[in-house]
């Protein structure tokens, strides 16, 4: 949803483009951030805009994997970030993350 220039990325979860849910907290998060990404160039933004991510996770004993995921797939200035565990999550997913961009910053 675009309001002004403020994106809103609805949660995402690890479907690959087969609808399949891949396996692996590590993989999960990969597959996510793809998705992400994917929906987020289709409104016509960047990675770089994402201002804010909350993260759902099943465990958080998976908090570590997450983090070096983060790490991965940001580049500080990071941007700010929630991490939330959840009873369960669509699909049997371990991982969710949604998204808030501001189109009208520079990547």
């Amino acid at each position: 949803m675009l309001t002004g220039q403020t994106l809103y990325l609805s949660g995402q979860i690890p479907l690959n483009p087969q609808g399949q849910l891949v396996e692996g907290i590590s993989a999960q998060i990969d597959q996510v951030v793809v998705n992400l990404r994917a929906v987020l160039e289709a409104a016509g933004g960047r990675w770089g805009q994402i201002v804010k991510t909350t993260i759902f996770v099943t465990d958080l004993s998976n908090f570590a994997e997450v983090n070096a995921a983060y790490a991965r797939h940001f580049q500080p200035p990071f941007p700010a970030r929630s991490t939330v565990q959840v009873a369960a999550l669509p699909r049997g997913a371990a991982v969710e993350i949604e998204a808030v961009a501001v189109l009208d910053i520079a990547p």
